[in-house]
């Protein structure tokens, strides 16, 4: 067993809780992650993580959404660990050095996204450019709500799958 899943195996119930959600902002998936508890290595631990994300219900998902920034932001609505807070500012940092105007067309269609779901526009931007991320945002707001929902959730999916990988490298 690696040394990083042993380190979470050991944790206390609590102290699991609060690592994994530095990695996914959903209270119910950080307690059941904590919960399903020792893994034996990081293909166990990842293959949990999604079976767990599925299983959740709508509202878990959205409060998932609420611990990120909006693209082109520092803050999320809901309160964030410093890790957290580090590691959404590099997962963005392509957006950071986009042209003014793709900086404002971002928020422009952050807002209008926002009031047509009722949630943020979540996307895995790691390596991302900027105008990749704005095309994908301009993209998905032809969705239905329900699709864009499941869009959005796959989407958290994959930044959790990366943010526990570096939580297993910490």
């Amino acid at each position: 067993m690696n040394q990083s899943i042993d380190r979470i195996n050991k944790l206390s119930a609590a102290q699991a809780q609060s690592e994994f959600l530095k990695c996914c902002g959903s209270t119910a998936w950080a307690k059941r992650m904590s919960a399903a508890r020792p893994f034996s290595n990081t293909d166990e631990l990842s293959a949990k993580a999604d079976e767990i994300w599925w299983s959740l219900s709508e509202e878990d998902w959205l409060e998932a959404f609420r611990a990120h920034p909006k693209i082109g932001e520092k803050k999320a609505e809901a309160a964030q660990s410093a890790d957290a807070e580090a590691w959404s500012a590099q997962e963005q940092s392509e957006s950071e050095r986009a042209a003014a105007e793709t900086k404002a067309a971002l928020a422009e269609g952050n807002r209008e996204y926002e009031r047509r779901f009722g949630f943020i526009f979540i996307i895995c931007a790691t390596g991302r450019s900027a105008e990749e991320i704005l095309a994908a945002l301009n993209g998905r707001l032809n969705n239905d709500p329900a699709n864009e929902l499941r869009m959005a959730a796959e989407e958290q999916r994959k930044i959790t799958q990366l943010r526990l990988q570096k939580l297993l490298e910490n």
